[in-house]
């Protein structure tokens, strides 16, 4: 059997199982919880490029607005001492923002290889393709898998110093405790002198930001109970997802924006052998979406070891991608 072959099937073994034991501890837990990051198979990659593309959804215009606007001014901050570097994507998806910046680094003949890290096989391979043809002579170097594990994979196969993105907002996945763990975890992986440019959502009306989560449309909604399509098909679980309904919260104070899913009956759900009873009206807590003030951002640089190095905003000051270096 071809090697390669047999490697894939490992990787997507490996996979699974950590699919079906995440999902299987988060619903033991109190309250019940699943892990954002699973929203992403083919289905959850389309309803989250229609969320991108809703008027509500305010987050991607506004980077979109720095990354087609100041592209320049991010090239400088990044490429300052001229020396040749990786630029690695998180999360990267289709690109859609990162792809200014790319397209400006390649006509500045910019030394550099572009390394793309995405859970999702599916995105990137959409990625790959559309790179190839709208900058064919860009160097990229696709990573699938966990965001740590892929980094130390780049770290392995290339010495090069380091100039991470992590935009679109995702710092916000994570509650305070955890995006302040990641930063560290981030700080601990990389050497003096390499980058990281971070997308934050800033705190903002109440209002514009809870409708960018909660849209008429419900696309957010079917994006959230596609998980529970998802487990079905490949945990075979049996989810009746009608009896399932969305549910958003926004916290102005802490500016932890929460999504749920709520039980509407009294139900028992299977996955394999484990049986899990919902109440009436329990809730599943699906993701957060943490906002920002400035002084949070600083202080989350300052304690994780970077040095900000310089804050671009967009248009209406609604977000900001500040650039930090390992100090």
């Amino acid at each position: 059997m071809n090697l390669q072959l047999v490697s894939n099937h490992k990787i997507e073994n490996s996979q699974t199982d950590n699919f079906h034991s995440d999902i299987v501890e988060g619903l033991k837990s109190t309250p019940k919880k699943l892990h954002s990051k699973y929203f992403y198979d083919k289905a959850g990659d389309r309803l989250f490029q229609q969320i991108m593309a809703m008027p509500e959804y305010y987050l991607t215009n506004c980077e979109l607005d720095i990354f087609k606007n100041k592209t320049q001014e991010i090239t400088d901050a990044i490429t300052f001492d001229d020396s040749p570097f990786d630029l690695i994507e998180l999360g990267a998806g289709d690109a859609m923002k990162s792809s200014f910046l790319l397209k400006n680094l390649t006509d500045n003949q910019i030394d550099f290889t572009y390394m793309p890290i995405d859970i999702s096989g599916n995105i990137l391979s959409v990625l790959n393709e559309k790179l190839n043809n709208e900058i064919p002579e860009l160097e990229i170097v696709s990573l699938e898998g966990e965001y740590f594990d892929m980094l130390d994979k780049a770290t392995s196969i290339s010495n090069r110093r380091k100039v991470v993105l992590f935009l679109g907002g995702n710092i916000g996945n994570m509650d305070m405790e955890e995006s302040y763990h990641f930063c560290n975890e981030l700080r601990r992986k990389l050497n003096r002198g390499d980058i990281l440019l971070v997308g934050f959502d800033l705190k903002k009306n109440p209002h514009t930001i809870l409708n960018a989560y909660n849209d008429a449309a419900g696309i957010t909604s079917s994006f959230n109970l596609n998980l529970l399509v998802r487990m079905n098909r490949e945990l075979e679980a049996d989810f009746d997802v009608l009896n399932y309904q969305h549910y958003q919260t926004y916290d102005p104070v802490s500016g932890a924006c929460k999504s749920y899913l709520i039980s509407l009956a009294e139900q028992n759900v299977h996955i394999g052998n484990e049986v899990f009873h919902f109440e009436e009206n329990e809730v599943i807590d699906m993701e957060i979406s943490q906002k920002f003030s400035k002084k949070n951002i600083r202080n989350m640089a300052n304690n994780s070891g970077f040095h900000i190095l310089n804050e671009i905003s967009d248009s209406k000051n609604w977000f900001v991608d500040s650039i930090w270096q390992v100090v």
